[in-house]
């Protein structure tokens, strides 16, 4: 099994840029995922982060997720669990507005640290979004527009931490799903793994490393360049030992964004004989959809979404 990808964002100055961007390209058709360093986010930060995140889920979470997995029965299961995950979580909101203010139980040093790091990690993601314009042979800010709806884009963070699990084997700490929104990036634990991505058939560990930055792209991308990245279903493996810390921001579209995929690359697959197989959505509709149906296939959302986006008017045409 070849290596999975790692990038190194200092490459693109000078005589590296081009076979950087081509191991970008690759990662994004045949992987789903790619691992960034000399990403320009301060280590000090990130292991500041990392530092308030654990302490935060020590002092106010770990014991609430004991009594509730033994409420559930969780920590006795004898038969696989399908419909729960072995996961304690909270979610920060940063786009259109921040929530971080109203989020209980964090520390003041800590709401300071995660705004700081969310304002990184989104012009992070701006960046990609440009350097996958350039790869797709798109305007530069082309995947940026699209994701704006009426208020811009929307920007979240999931911070998750994966606790010790006795029956690793019955209980997953995420089950597999593909990622609903546009691109994702995660800062996660550089000794606890557990994440994992679905390539040819196998899962394949995405490998922990030091103030590395995870980039995995979701099924809005995939529609928007007509199926040309794909979404990659993912999971997370509970473990026995240690404690997994995991946060994953969300840069999605605005929940009016109208998404639909680029006519540039629609008319480039009609060249080679492949048909548009993406619907046109207003993006909330989309998630409505996801809610209820995050853990199965991605391609009947796909497909229930074309058979209801009669009034949204056909797609924009090419015009150069």
């Amino acid at each position: 099994m070849e290596n999975f990808p790692v990038i190194s964002l200092n490459k693109l100055n000078g005589e590296e840029r081009k076979p950087t961007m081509e191991k970008i390209k690759d990662a994004c058709e045949n992987w789903g995922f790619f691992e960034l360093v000399d990403h320009g986010i301060p280590h000090d930060l990130m292991d500041t982060v990392e530092r308030l995140t654990k302490e935060h889920y020590r002092k106010c979470m770990e014991q609430r997720f004991k009594e509730l997995m033994a409420t559930k029965g969780l920590d006795s299961v004898q038969t696989e669990v399908k419909d729960m995950d072995w996961e304690s979580t909270f979610h920060l909101r940063h786009l259109p507005e921040s929530n971080i203010s109203q989020i209980p139980d964090l520390t003041d040093d800590y709401r300071v640290v995660m705004k700081e790091f969310a304002q990184r990690l989104e012009t992070l993601a701006e960046e990609l979004l440009d350097l996958l314009c350039e790869n797709l042979g798109l305007e530069k800010g082309y995947l940026k527009k699209a994701f704006y709806g009426s208020r811009g884009p929307t920007f979240g963070t999931k911070v998750a931490n994966y606790p010790p699990c006795p029956k690793p084997e019955l209980v997953k700490g995420l089950r597999a799903h593909t990622d609903a929104g546009g691109i994702i990036l995660l800062f996660q634990d550089d000794k606890v793994s557990g994440l994992q991505l679905l390539k040819d058939g196998q899962w394949i560990d995405v490998p922990p490393m030091r103030h590395s930055i995870v980039v995995n792209l979701g099924d809005q991308l995939e529609v928007i360049t007509n199926g040309k990245y794909k979404s990659v279903e993912h999971r997370v493996i509970a473990q026995t030992d240690g404690t997994r810390m995991s946060i994953a921001s969300f840069f999605n579209p605005g929940s009016d964004a109208v998404i639909y995929p680029a006519p540039t690359l629609v008319e480039r697959s009609e060249a080679e004989e492949k048909k548009q197989v993406y619907p046109k959505f207003v993006f909330e509709d989309y998630m409505n959809l996801y809610a209820g149906l995050k853990f199965e296939a991605k391609e009947p959302r796909f497909e229930a979404l074309k058979a209801s986006n009669v009034n949204l008017g056909p797609n924009p045409v090419a015009t150069a």
